[in-house]
């Protein structure tokens, strides 16, 4: 299961509604590459396969494909704000270790495929 907090949940609402497009939803996934070797991708989509997962988590439609779910079980995606602006946050619990930019990991029992360039 994948957990959105409220505070992300309000933000990716926020930013659905400047969308303007009907019909989108939040699509989660994980790919090769990254520091650590898969790395996080999120982001609006609109069209659903066959073999994705759809989740709905706090009034939101989320989109998990097949692959990228036994990377995701028990993640948590939280929203905190800074002097910066702000940004998400990923807790992932199968991940044994993480690049220092937050957005690369690897699992006890995948290494995927670390990229040349740092994050």
């Amino acid at each position: 299961m994948i957990t959105i907090s409220d505070s992300a949940t309000d933000k990716i609402k926020e930013m659905l509604e400047e969308e303007g497009t009907p019909g989108l939803f939040l699509r989660i996934g994980v790919k090769e590459g990254g520091c650590s070797g898969f790395s996080y991708g999120m982001g609006f989509d609109d069209e659903q396969n066959d073999s994705d997962k759809s989740l709905e988590l706090s009034g939101l439609k989320v989109v998990v494909d097949e692959e990228s779910m036994k990377y995701l079980n028990g993640l948590l995606i939280d929203w905190k704000d800074s002097a910066m602006g702000g940004g998400f946050t990923i807790d992932n619990p199968n991940a044994t270790a993480t690049c220092g930019c937050g957005s690369s990991f690897r699992t006890a029992t995948a290494a995927g495929n670390p990229a040349a360039d740092p994050c």
